[in-house]
C-alpha cells in the first residue's frame, strides 16, 4: 500500500467474472506522512482512506467486468460503516461484489476485514465512461502488477 500515491491494493487475490466478485489484500504501511497528523503518537488509518480502498477494490472489479474498456469514476458512497480502528502494519482483506450495472452506472458492495473481523463496508456507485487507450493500457498494466489476469481488448 502506497498511501501518498493512492495505491491502496497490494494484491488481487481472485477475480470471478461469473460471480462478479473480486478479493484483494493489502497491508497498512508502517510509516507514512499521513500518520504524522492522524494522530500524533497514536497512528490510525483514516476512515476516508478505508473508503478509498473499498472504492479501488470495486473499481478493479468493474474494470475486469468491462474488460478494461471503460473507467469507473466514483460518484456516491452510501451506507458506509466504519467499525474498527486500523493501525499501521495491519494486514487487511478487501472484497467487492456487483449489485447493479446499467444505464452507464454500476453499484457495488465492498468490505474490508482483518483477522476475520469486519473493519468497514459500504455501497458504492460509479459512473462508467470510456477512456483513452493510453489510460486503458496503464490501467491494464497496473492490474497485471497486482496479479490480475488481464487480456488486451
Amino acid at each position: 500500500m502506497k498511501l501518498e500515491y493512492f495505491q491502496m491494493i497490494d494484491r488481487v487475490v481472485s477475480f470471478d467474472r461469473d460471480a462478479a466478485h473480486l478479493v484483494a489484500t493489502s497491508t497498512i504501511p508502517a510509516v507514512s506522512p499521513i500518520f504524522e497528523g492522524h494522530f500524533p503518537g497514536h497512528p490510525l488509518m483514516p476512515g476516508v482512506l478505508l473508503i478509498e480502498t473499498m472504492a479501488q477494490t470495486s473499481g478493479y472489479l468493474l474494470l475486469g467486468l468491462n474488460n478494461f474498456t471503460a473507467m469507473p469514476f466514483l460518484t456516491k458512497v452510501t451506507s458506509a460503516n466504519l467499525r474498527k480502528f486500523i493501525a499501521p502494519e495491519t494486514p487487511i482483506d478487501m472484497q467487492a461484489s456487483l449489485v447493479h450495472d446499467g444505464s452507464g452506472y454500476a453499484v457495488t458492495k465492498a468490505k474490508i476485514s482483518t483477522g476475520g473481523k469486519a473493519v468497514c463496508d459500504a455501497e458504492i456507485m460509479f459512473k462508467i465512461l470510456p477512456f483513452p487507450e493510453e489510460l486503458g493500457a496503464q490501467m491494464r498494466a497496473n492490474a497485471r502488477s497486482l496479479g490480475m489476469d488481464v487480456k488486451e481488448p
